[in-house]
């Protein structure tokens, strides 16, 4: 099933002769086929400045805390004054998942074992052990994008109401999240993410409350359990070092890093919820039907490497992302009618205006089942 999730083309395509769509490929290798050629070669390269970037956001987040640790000694009214940097740190850590998320697609080092060490720093800050990245994001998510295989997907209607559908009913924009819901799930959402990914490959998908923790439970290879597993061990012991750094002080902590961690995670997912939450389900993981780009100021895609380009992404997930504008220009020619992009605006209100649960392909319904929207959304 071909499933085309309709969205509002927020500036027209360029002319070209091509401007007249052909039917087109649906597949990523499809697309991957045609659209490689018209693409310049040193977009296919690798980018070291990735690697740069996870090492200059580190060193931000190291001089946070380092000065978190000495908030002692800084007057009472100028304890305001760490805020700023507050933010800073914060979007440390947007930038730190998106450049490693780029690197362990392969876009800035080739080798496995330098990429995974690498990976592993970036990750450790989100708590996210990079063979399991690899896993749930590189494997699964991509290989089986927005169908019933995929992790990432939403729930559906027939699936019980077990404690991980209840949290997307709780915490994830939808046109019955409450208030204090959607703000206290902005921050926790990523770690109940990590959750339930970690608990499904270390208990295996055929055990009994597999499908209480994740909407398609997945498994790993014996020797990814236990590399996770150290990974995970070291990453405790890495947070548990930048909290005894800081000292068991509430505001230093709170302000240095429960504030930093919490909000980049929350930025992170504001991206992340618009990706394909607004899609039809489908088998035939074509990009330009399961996935959806935003129209963002130039500055946010300067400060987050581009990651508004999301069907660029799923088409060709280890290209320097710095072309990604590109190849939208590309695919704007060519798949005028099939190419989804809105604005940050648009793509947040359809979240908060439609239910969250697949009754079907094509159909969103509420967790009562009394309210359905049928898919793919019109255009306003």
């Amino acid at each position: 099933m071909v499933c085309h999730c309709h969205s509002t083309i927020t500036r027209s395509a360029p002319s070209s002769p091509r401007d007249t769509p052909a039917p087109g490929p649906t597949t990523v290798a499809g697309y991957a086929r045609e659209l490689r050629p018209l693409l310049p070669p040193e977009a296919f390269r690798a980018d070291p400045s990735r690697l740069m970037l996870v090492l200059i956001n580190l060193a931000i987040l190291a001089l946070g805390w380092w000065m978190a640790s000495r908030l002692d000694q800084w007057p009472t009214l100028a304890l305001p004054l760490f805020l700023p940097f507050t933010l800073v740190m914060a979007n440390a850590v947007v930038v730190l998942l998106f450049a490693t998320h780029d690197l362990l697609h392969g876009s800035a080092i080739r080798g496995q074992g330098p990429r995974r060490w690498v990976g592993f720093m970036g990750l450790a800050v989100l708590w996210m052990p990079p063979t399991l990245w690899n896993a749930v994001h590189n494997r699964q998510h991509h290989g089986h994008t927005n169908s019933l295989a995929d992790p990432d997907r939403s729930y559906l209607e027939s699936q019980p109401a077990t404690w991980g559908k209840r949290i997307q009913h709780a915490f994830v924009p939808s046109d019955e999240v409450t208030p204090l819901g959607l703000a206290l799930g902005m921050g926790a959402a990523w770690w109940v993410h990590n959750l339930r990914s970690l608990l499904s490959v270390l208990f295996g998908p055929h055990w009994q409350a597999a499908t209480a923790i994740v909407p398609a439970p997945f498994g790993v290879s014996r020797r990814e359990r236990q590399a996770i597993v150290l990974e995970l061990l070291l990453i405790i012991a890495a947070h548990a070092g930048v909290i005894a750094w800081i000292g068991l002080r509430p505001l230093p902590l709170l302000l240095g890093y429960g504030l930093p961690l919490g909000l980049g995670y929350a930025v992170a997912m504001a991206y992340i919820y618009t990706n394909h939450m607004l899609c039809p389900l489908g088998e035939d993981n074509d990009p330009l039907a399961n996935s959806v780009s935003l129209q963002l100021p130039a500055y946010f895609d300067l400060l987050h490497l581009n990651f508004s380009h999301h069907v660029e992404h799923h088409i060709f997930p280890g290209m320097n992302t710095n072309f990604y504008p590109l190849l939208r220009q590309i695919l704007l020619e060519r798949y005028p009618d099939r190419y989804q992009s809105l604005s940050g605006a648009e793509a947040w209100h359809r979240l908060m205006t439609t239910p969250r649960n697949y009754r079907d392909g094509r159909t969103l319904v509420s967790c009562s089942g009394e309210r359905s929207v049928g898919l793919p959304l019109k255009r306003p």
